[in-house]
């Protein structure tokens, strides 16, 4: 596949391009102290020598020492939101009714299908969005509004060169290289004190868009410190799944540990809010105080939530132990056999942000040392 390198200006262009081509450009920004993801328009939007500092149970940005007298523009990882939220929004209107003259009718929603390009996903993020389009836009009843809103998605990517002290996504094989699933990816590169970006393409439109870009061929340094920065960035990953941790879950479902987590867990739902895989959702129904009209919505639901193991009158999963026991071997356990890949892609973000600093890799590895 051929590279390209640009420059910052043509970086720049190429958020020009995509607007002009009427895309909503979605990208990285600093808003209440976090790295979230919001509309931009520029360059100078993005959070330009800021890095996150992330362990169990903490976060925060702070600024990086300029690499090599440039202050990078994508040096940050992930922050508390995927991209999830706009593929699968935590709100959707599915149908209304109305009575009106005496007669019913129903009113599917038209579901909203803007026209977005994501600028600077992650390969866990990716690996994520492969992960829900084999859960909500694959087989026979695909989700109507997921399956449109990705059809006029355009993914910009970026290769991570530094990883938080939460990320195992190279234990996951899920980065921290990106390998498909995009239309242009970036490698940002910083060698010599010459800020500029290795972009190559993954689809026609990528191509066609690249082609619109001042360009030139790259060199052979620039293409060693492209290998460089990646191999770098998964030697410096400091947590990891091992490859049987689906075995170390099925043989420790009644184990006391999962008593013990749920002692510590408040289950808040932190972790299946910041997950870019979690898709479990509950339906409810809005009426009007003159009966004319009904709403039916789809909310976002957490498998920590007590009522979301409610079946034919009663609750199954009381102790949050249990809850979190069914959300983590969903995850590394049955997610495989349902859907053929693990439901974790490494991002780290439920370590990040779970109030009280539970690990999921440590939990597997307790585990499985009892296991032993």
């Amino acid at each position: 596949m051929e590279q390209l390198v640009i420059d910052v200006e043509g970086l720049q262009q190429l958020l020009d391009r995509l607007v002009q081509q009427v895309y909503e450009v979605i990208g990285p920004r600093v808003r209440h102290g976090v790295v979230t993801l919001a509309p931009l328009r520029s360059v100078s939007e993005l959070p330009a020598g800021l890095v996150e500092v992330q362990a169990p149970g903490s976060y925060r940005l702070e600024p990086m020492e300029t690499r090599e007298g440039v202050r990078p523009l994508f040096v940050h990882r992930v922050g508390p939101e995927s991209w999830r939220h706009f593929l699968h929004p935590p709100a959707e209107l599915l149908w209304c009714a109305e009575r009106k003259d005496g007669h019913l009718r129903i009113h599917p929603r038209a579901a909203e299908a803007p026209r977005r390009a994501f600028l600077g996903v992650r390969a866990c993020d990716l690996a994520a969005i492969a992960i829900q389009d084999r859960v909500l836009a694959g087989g026979a009843h695909a989700d109507a509004g997921y399956l449109a809103r990705r059809n006029r998605l355009f993914i910009v990517a970026v290769n991570c060169t530094s990883a938080a002290d939460t990320c195992f996504c190279h234990s996951m094989g899920c980065g921290p290289e990106v390998k498909e699933g995009f239309d242009l990816l970036l490698t940002e590169l910083t060698g010599g004190g010459e800020h500029r970006f290795l972009v190559e393409a993954g689809s026609d439109a990528g191509a066609n868009l690249l082609r619109m870009l001042p360009s030139r061929l790259p060199e052979r340094g620039e293409l060693e410190e492209r290998r460089r920065r990646l191999r770098q960035t998964a030697e410096g990953m400091k947590r990891s799944l091992p490859p049987g941790a689906a075995s170390v879950l099925a043989r420790n479902l009644e184990h006391p540990r999962w008593q013990a987590l749920g002692e510590r867990c408040l289950a808040c739902g932190n972790c299946t809010s910041v997950c870019p895989t979690c898709f479990c959702s509950r339906m409810a129904e809005k009426t009007g105080l003159d009966g004319t009209r009904a709403e039916h919505w789809r909310y976002q639901d957490s498998c920590f939530n007590a009522a979301h193991s409610y079946i034919h009158g009663g609750v199954l999963r009381h102790e949050r132990g249990s809850r979190y026991r069914q959300w983590l071997t969903h995850k590394l356990l049955h997610w495989q056999a349902q859907f053929g890949t693990p439901g974790c892609t490494g991002c780290g973000r439920c370590i990040a942000w779970c109030p009280v600093g539970i690990d999921l890799t440590e939990e597997v590895r307790m585990l499985g040392e009892v296991a032993a």
